[in-house]
């Protein structure tokens, strides 16, 4: 297959969400790094966890630096971004596997709420 077909296809289909469409897709992201990280740690492979917690480090820097400070949900999700950015470094110091499965939930839980008000802003823009 040619990678790089691959590779601009991806790019393609990422720069043609909505903003909620790519909420989405960092969230599950952030799942997904979040189990791969908990995964590597029971084997012990810490490269592959050391660098899934960077992946969800990026990933919550990211969703904080693109808030819209203009809304009060904005001035609601900073800290806890800031808090899972604290405690993902804090498990990436210390290998913390019962720190990681407290905040494993956690992401699950954000990416159903934003797949929540994604359904229910598409519901309303149809109705």
């Amino acid at each position: 297959m040619d990678r790089r077909g691959y590779q601009q296809y991806k790019a393609q289909s990422v720069s043609s969400m909505t903003p909620g469409e790519l909420l989405l897709l960092l969230c599950s992201e952030l799942v997904k790094r979040g189990t791969l990280a908990s995964l590597a740690l029971d084997k012990e492979d810490y490269p592959t966890f050391e660098a899934a917690i960077d992946r969800c480090i990026d990933i919550v820097k990211y969703l904080d630096e693109t808030l819209d400070r203009r809304y009060e949900i904005s001035r609601e999700l900073s800290p806890l971004y800031e808090f899972f950015t604290y405690d993902l470094l804090q498990v990436k110091l210390g290998r913390n596997k019962p720190e990681l499965e407290r905040l494993r939930p956690m992401f699950a839980d954000l990416r159903d709420a934003f797949q929540g008000a994604e359904r229910n802003q598409g519901k309303q823009a149809q109705g």
